[in-house]
């Protein structure tokens, strides 16, 4: 048995294979399209807004530290006034003048303490000042030698007393202020209490009125000199 194939010529036309490409062209990158959305979308996300809270401290250094401003110095108020007595009778020639003298116009305002310094100082006459805060510190006058216990003597001790002591307004030492700061030997210190007690000073002064002031005063007693000076 022979079975004869027959060619079959069918013809397509041009148009119709245009219409063929365009439409599968058309499906295929419709099936592109979709896939790729299911795609972006396909995976959850989250649309909520964030912020971001993270804190970062700088530690200040040394060289930004803000500079503290100096405190303001306030000025002591008056604390007294002098008076100026004013002359009966009118001189006519010119009186020596003071250059070491100091005027300050505050003393003579009226404020505060009669016999008061603008610089603070109230001079009433009971107060005790140290040499550092006068104007003029006590210088000794006169004063017998003082005695060299003769057993120290023999005994060859010698060395420096250091005393403490008030002198008031006359120039005198105050007897029950007087103390022994430093000594060589505990022989020396009674002859030394009446050595200051007997000695005379010129009184210690601010703006020229006697104060009485703390001293600490050395007395020397030495082999080598025919007695003991202060």
């Amino acid at each position: 048995m022979v079975f004869t194939l027959l060619e079959s010529k069918r013809k397509l036309s041009s148009k119709r294979l245009f219409g063929v490409g365009f439409t599968s062209f058309t499906i295929h990158a419709a099936i592109i399209a979709g896939v790729v959305y299911a795609t972006l979308h396909a995976a959850p996300h989250d649309d909520r807004v964030r912020m971001d809270t993270t804190v970062v401290l700088l530690a200040p250094q040394e060289q930004q530290k803000a500079v503290e401003p100096a405190a303001v110095q306030l000025a002591d108020a008056l604390k007294g006034f002098q008076t100026i007595a004013v002359p009966a009778q009118i001189p006519t020639d010119i009186p020596p003048i003071d250059l070491q003298q100091r005027f300050d116009p505050r003393d003579y305002s009226g404020s505060g303490v009669e016999g008061g310094r603008a610089n603070g100082i109230v001079v009433g006459g009971g107060e005790v000042y140290t040499e550092a805060i006068v104007e003029q510190r006590p210088e000794l006058l006169s004063a017998p030698p003082p005695v060299y216990p003769q057993l120290l003597r023999q005994a060859g001790i010698q060395g420096r007393v250091v005393l403490r002591a008030i002198i008031d307004t006359t120039g005198r030492v105050e007897p029950s202020s007087v103390r022994i700061v430093k000594s060589p030997s505990s022989g020396f210190e009674q002859p030394t209490k009446d050595w200051v007690l007997k000695a005379l000073f010129r009184p210690a002064r601010i703006h020229g009125r006697a104060v009485r002031v703390f001293i600490n005063l050395p007395v020397d007693y030495s082999l080598k000199a025919s007695s003991g000076s202060p």
